[in-house]
């Protein structure tokens, strides 16, 4: 586990630009050749890194799920969230988002009440409007946070509610007659806390677990009802 470990922080810390040469992941992580060679065709196979000419290349979910075995095998928080670009984790919300039937859209910046918001992720899907935080933590969470960061979101989830329709904003939810908008907080691990006052806290490899089974549990979920009045 400790190779294991020292192999995926290499691979981590050097593809975070693109991809990198086998011999200069084997050497940053001080690891046998033929040792490192093994595990490099085993994540291959796995589908943890791919291949790009001579050199080995993570995309965006892959990276992701190597920085959480990373974790897993004991690899300090901190040190694995500096190899992680922030894009990266917005960018796998977005796609899992997507690949579940919702519109979305990215850094949404708005106006409201004499203030100025911006939401991580909007994902629009009839009747569901998730507000989306992205929390990259370097460590554990103290249920005091948690609240302050839970509260926020609940104001930018309520903020966009009332907002909207906007002619300056362009979101999918805005051509409906009637939305639910929920605060939704995605974390790199796994929290103490699946929920704070209903607001849900999903590890972002848990993500497409949560998307599926969320129109059966939606009603246990904070959300704000919204009709849109059409001219």
């Amino acid at each position: 586990m400790v190779i294991e470990k020292a192999l995926i922080m290499s691979i981590l810390k050097l593809t975070k630009n693109g991809p990198a040469s086998p011999e200069s992941i084997n050497k940053d992580a001080k690891l046998p050749f033929d040792v490192a060679s093994e595990l490099l065709r085993k994540f291959q196979t796995d589908g943890m890194v791919y291949l790009c000419g001579d050199n080995v290349g993570a995309d965006t979910g892959s990276r992701l799920k190597l920085a959480v075995r990373a974790v897993a095998l004991g690899a300090d928080i901190e040190r694995v969230s500096d190899f992680l670009r922030w894009q990266e984790f917005e960018d796998i919300a977005a796609i899992a988002l997507e690949r579940n039937g919702y519109f979305v859209a990215k850094n949404v910046r708005f106006k409201h009440a004499g203030r100025r918001w911006e939401l991580d992720i909007v994902g629009c899907r009839k009747p569901l409007v998730l507000c989306v935080d992205c929390k990259h933590w370097r460590h554990g969470v103290k249920p005091s946070a948690l609240r302050k960061i839970a509260e926020a979101q609940v104001e930018r989830a309520r903020a966009l509610a009332d907002v909207l329709p906007s002619v300056t904003l362009k979101v999918e939810c805005a051509k409906w007659n009637k939305a639910k908008f929920a605060p939704v907080i995605l974390s790199l691990i796994p929290s103490s806390f699946k929920f704070y006052n209903n607001v849900p806290v999903v590890p972002v490899l848990q993500l497409q677990d949560f998307l599926i089974q969320l129109p059966l549990h939606v009603e246990s979920l904070k959300y704000f009802v919204k009709e849109f009045n059409h001219l």
